[in-house]
């Protein structure tokens, strides 16, 4: 069953949008902030009641410069989780998620994707 999980998402990788491309019904929720051979900085906000529609990230690092909760939704199944500001995540292989804003206060993330 791991197997098939990870083959979907390499799969999925194709099909879905990557975090930039993502957006939440047709708005964008991240910029740009550096692009060179090495990296991608994205800065992603998500005020309440705004999510991230299914998309895939390559391995990147993470960091939430302003903390909310969110439903998420992945492999895993959905969840509600609480993102504390200071909190910092990577991932070392392709994932796939859907995220939405249920708390009362702005979220903030900085992405960081390796090249």
């Amino acid at each position: 069953m791991v197997v098939l999980l990870s083959a979907l998402s390499c799969t999925n990788k194709n099909d879905l949008p990557d975090p930039l491309e993502a957006g939440w019904q047709g708005e964008a929720v991240c910029e740009v902030l550096e692009e060179n051979t090495n990296v991608r900085v994205l800065k992603c906000t998500f005020k309440p009641g705004i999510g991230h529609e299914k998309h895939y990230h390559n391995p990147h690092y993470g960091y939430t410069l302003a903390g909310g909760q969110f439903k998420i939704t992945d492999t895993t199944g959905t969840r509600d989780v609480n993102v504390p500001t200071g909190y910092s995540f990577s991932k070392d292989s392709v994932t796939v998620h859907e995220v939405l804003n249920i708390g009362e206060t702005t979220a903030v993330f900085l992405i960081v994707e390796y090249n």
